[in-house]
């Protein structure tokens, strides 16, 4: 039996009692990354965003099947079909293939994810495999009479699609109005968008395919409806990005999808709202975008900034600065300190009181995080029951264990084998400490502690846990 999550549905507008197709099991797609450059911490707050539905749907008894694409075909630097191609762009600035800048890119971004313990997709779809299901998808769709071909290219029809503006709640007549001057001029209407170009600003594009309409490369949005498909078939559960695919990519995806299956595609759409710099406090960035290896350079650990984004709510806009995100690292390690000496403690059985004061906590802190993924307020309680005093260190240490599960705060895997060097040092320590070297057993505990171990001197021997 499944716990009931609630989740606010941007199709409706309203926040939404959580109906799965298929009873015990969700379908979800994440738009993933585009990858000619590093993810900057503005992306990856959605992704830390979709983590946190995934651990609340499996937490709720469901099994969760994630598609997310990774776009390794250059698109357009705007979503509406305009500027240069993003993969050609990076790939001259870094001297290499678009093939070797997309793998190297892919790479990056999933390191970032791990780092920031972010549970992998089930599956990861690369458009450049693919390109053969967004050829048939528009095919079909030309064969429907919803789209039309212009010198090699191919456009999708919006005003075949009569619900087109609504679940962007787009005012077409007026975006006509203020069309840009220099749009696509084969377009019949403003809105419609390519499927497929074989006629482009840049005729030397390097990544181009055979197809019935020409050698070319297929537009953004189309991969997205063709790679969903082929994984999650022609109606699946939660789709979910960034509220900047809301009005532009997302509109298209509905349009073209709905168009070619006739019927509706997603129940449910998800979006986490931006992370907003406070720019007064930026110059530690160089100017450059801000990257989980800026971060790093500036003292902070991907961690902290997986807890500073807890801290809001993923639909409300997070306003990033070093000293929030200080904050966050000062909270975090507080945490860590608390479960690492928890840990050193004798276990002991739960007491009656334990167990009804567990119960209390773990329901406010679910009911929480099952009301619209509120983490905030989840946090809120998991504060709120690690300071209570009636609670035993072993009632604490398993209410931590089932806030983890939700939020991923602290890495499963904690304690690893350690690396030969590090396990000479403290058995070094230990001998210092032995005799009485004060000095250099606080030396050793420093070097230690510099690679990420924290000791815990007991009367006889040292533990030693992984800094988390």
């Amino acid at each position: 039996m499944q716990k009931e999550v609630k989740l606010f549905n941007t199709l409706s507008r309203t926040v939404e009692t959580f109906r799965p197709i298929h009873e015990g099991a969700v379908s979800m797609y994440a738009c993933g990354p585009t990858v000619y450059s590093f993810a900057h911490i503005g992306n990856l707050r959605t992704y830390i965003f979709e983590d946190l539905l995934k651990r609340v749907l499996l937490k709720a008894g469901y099994a969760v099947n994630h598609v997310m694409n990774v776009t390794d075909v250059g698109h357009l630097e705007s979503d509406a079909d305009e500027g240069e191609d993003k993969m050609e762009v990076a790939a001259r600035k870094e001297q290499k293939s678009p093939w070797e800048v997309a793998k190297f890119f892919e790479k990056a971004f999933f390191k970032d994810c791990a780092e920031l313990n972010i549970l992998p997709p089930s599956i990861v779809c690369r458009a450049t495999e693919h390109i053969e299901d967004m050829i048939s998808f528009v095919k079909k769709l030309e064969d429907k009479g919803l789209a039309y071909t212009i010198d090699g290219n191919v456009y999708y029809d919006t005003s075949k699609f009569p619900a087109y503006a609504d679940f962007g709640m787009l005012d077409l007549e007026s975006m006509q109005e203020h069309a840009r001057v220099e749009q696509d001029t084969r377009k019949k209407n403003s809105q419609d968008f390519v499927l497929w170009f074989s006629q482009s600003k840049y005729p030397n594009q390097i990544m181009k395919w055979e197809s019935p309409w020409g050698v070319g490369f297929p537009g953004w949005h189309i991969e997205c409806s063709a790679m969903a498909a082929r994984y999650l078939g022609e109606h699946f559960d939660i789709h979910c990005g960034g509220i900047d695919h809301i009005p532009v990519h997302h509109t298209n995806e509905i349009a073209q999808s709905e168009g070619c299956f006739g019927h509706k595609w997603v129940n449910y759409w998800l979006h986490g709202e931006f992370l907003i710099l406070d720019k007064g406090k930026m110059s530690k960035s160089k100017g450059g975008t801000l990257t989980i290896e800026t971060l790093k350079e500036n003292g902070f650990e991907p961690m902290h900034f997986r807890y500073l984004c807890l801290n809001a709510h993923y639909r409300g806009q997070l306003k990033f600065s070093y000293e929030s995100l200080t904050g966050a690292k000062n909270a975090y390690e507080t945490l860590n300190h608390k479960l690492a000496d928890w840990k050193t403690e004798p276990a002991s059985p739960l007491t009656t009181e334990d167990s009804s004061l567990l119960k209390k906590y773990s329901e406010e802190f679910w009911n929480a995080l099952a009301d619209d993924l509120n983490a905030p307020m989840g946090l809120s309680v998991m504060w709120t029951g690690l300071r209570d005093e009636k609670m035993s260190t072993a009632a604490k240490l398993a209410f931590f264990d089932e806030v983890n599960d939700v939020l991923g705060i602290v890495k499963s895997e904690k304690e690893q084998s350690l690396p030969p060097e590090l396990a000479e040092l403290i058995k070094a320590r230990e001998a210092a400490r032995k005799e009485k070297n004060w000095k250099l057993a606080d030396e050793l505990r420093a070097k230690l502690s510099d690679s990420g171990i924290l000791i815990k001197d007991r009367e006889n021997g040292t533990d030693w846990f992984w800094k988390k």
